[in-house]
């Protein structure tokens, strides 16, 4: 594991260091971390980034569920949180974490941002620990979490995890919006991790690489 204290991204330095075995990074602050198609991310006083570069041997089809994967290796260390499809995870309906996956040349790259304390925390994000844990609980997080991804990866993708994810799925049954120009309700997780919506009455498909943000909608109050 290569453990720096701050770091322009841990995703790139992650690629730089793949040598063709995993490789594991970890950072208490990037200063110009990134999130899902370029979003920037918002750091806690407190927070952990990390990513692992690999090369999991699957075909191109199947990379799309390594996300999915990311996500549900979170939920392995943290078991009270829940998943937001395609790439957030939820604590009391607060984001506290964010997934980014990156393949280019034969390599993929996946990053965890989280939000580990954060005393005076905006509206709509949340931190693991209600006291500062130290600067330790980094790399004890980045570990724990490439482990179990990395045991999640080996199992291969008929068995992703699909049972798994559906029971920590924060969307299920919420009126959702989409970009580009969608909406419709929330029915559930696809075998192949696409999030399955109704709209007018109508099944259909979303794919994590087709929309860029999905969000419930937020009652009128009238």
């Amino acid at each position: 594991m290569i453990s720096l204290d701050v770091t322009d991204s841990t995703q790139d330095v992650a690629r730089a260091e793949f040598d063709g075995a995993p490789v594991l990074v970890v950072a208490g602050r990037q200063t110009r971390g990134r999130g899902r198609a370029g979003s920037e991310w918002d750091t806690a006083p407190r927070a952990v980034a990390t990513s692992l570069a690999l090369d999991p041997g699957w075909a191109p089809e199947h990379l799309p569920l390594i996300s999915a994967i990311a996500a549900l290796a979170v939920a392995d260390v943290w078991v009270d949180v829940q998943v937001k499809w395609p790439n957030d995870i939820m604590l009391g309906g607060d984001k506290i974490a964010g997934i980014l996956a990156e393949t280019s040349d034969g390599v993929t790259v996946v990053g965890v941002g989280a939000n580990l304390w954060w005393p005076d925390c905006p509206p709509g994000r949340a931190a693991r620990f209600a006291e500062d844990p130290g600067p330790d609980a980094a790399a004890a997080f980045a570990e724990a979490w490439a482990a179990n991804f990395l045991s999640r990866v080996a199992i291969g993708p008929d068995a992703w995890g699909a049972d798994d994810y559906r029971s920590r799925s924060w969307l299920v049954g919420r009126a959702v919006e989409w970009e580009p120009n969608g909406s419709g309700i929330a029915l559930g997780i696809a075998d192949d991790g696409a999030l399955l919506v109704e709209v007018d009455g109508k099944e259909q498909r979303l794919l994590s690489g087709e929309v860029r943000v999905v969000r419930p909608v937020e009652p009128s109050g009238d």
